[in-house]
């Protein structure tokens, strides 16, 4: 993303604040940075932190950075509170500032799973069950405006329905949210979930495959 920006703007300073709390996800980073070329006439400003505790630090230093780009790729299933959290990053955008959001769509197969198959999933705490329309409609309510483009994205899921597939049991664990969910759920809920996974409503058949709809939806708001 950075390279792209740099591809737009050449010879601009771009000024890259991170905002993670996940110290590994922090690192993982900083060793990309190591390791890509063409990055000069970029620094990098590192905030081991939540978006909230970001927030309050901002506010308690008094130190309200304006920023011409902000994004939040797939981030806002786990804040405290969606609302207020968009509201604070987009009052951060400078004139003409622009606010990417990028989350599950509505189209996507998760949003069928989590609206009309939310029987099929363990009960854990897996964050926020959010999906575009929930975005924009906090975006009306905050009268901001925005548009949507779609991305269309697909996962092919066959192995989650091969019996002991090491792959499949990782992909079960991704789509629950839980640690081992094939050796640990009972044989009456991983049933209900393989037979909603394989819904039209969530996936498609190609060739005898399994492909489950994965669309995402890119959420641009204007300052």
């Amino acid at each position: 993303m950075i390279q792209i920006l740099q591809a737009a703007h050449p010879g601009v300073l771009i000024n890259n604040e991170i905002i993670e709390p996940n110290p590994q996800h922090v690192g993982a980073y900083k060793e990309l940075v190591t390791r890509a070329p063409d990055l000069q006439g970029v620094s990098f400003t590192w905030h081991q932190l939540t978006s909230s505790e970001y927030e309050q630090q901002v506010k308690e230093k008094n130190a309200h950075k304006k920023f011409d780009f902000i994004h939040m790729i797939q981030m806002l299933y786990r804040v405290e509170d969606i609302p207020n959290t968009i509201k604070f990053f987009h009052s951060c955008l400078s004139h003409q500032g622009k606010l990417l959001i990028i989350i599950l769509s509505d189209s996507s197969g998760w949003a069928s799973l989590w609206k009309k198959y939310r029987h099929c999933l363990p009960s854990t705490d897996s964050g926020h069950y959010i999906t575009s329309d929930n975005i924009t409609a906090v975006l009306r309510k905050l009268g901001i405006k925005y548009h949507v483009y779609e991305f269309l994205s697909d996962w092919d899921i066959t192995e989650c329905f091969i019996e002991g597939d090491p792959d499949g049991g990782h992909m079960m664990d991704f789509l629950t949210g839980t640690k081992n969910f094939l050796g640990t759920a009972p044989a009456a809920l991983r049933s209900r979930l393989q037979e909603a996974l394989c819904q039209p409503e969530c996936s498609s058949r190609k060739d005898g495959r399994v492909i489950f709809c994965n669309n995402l939806s890119m959420i641009v708001a204007e300052s």
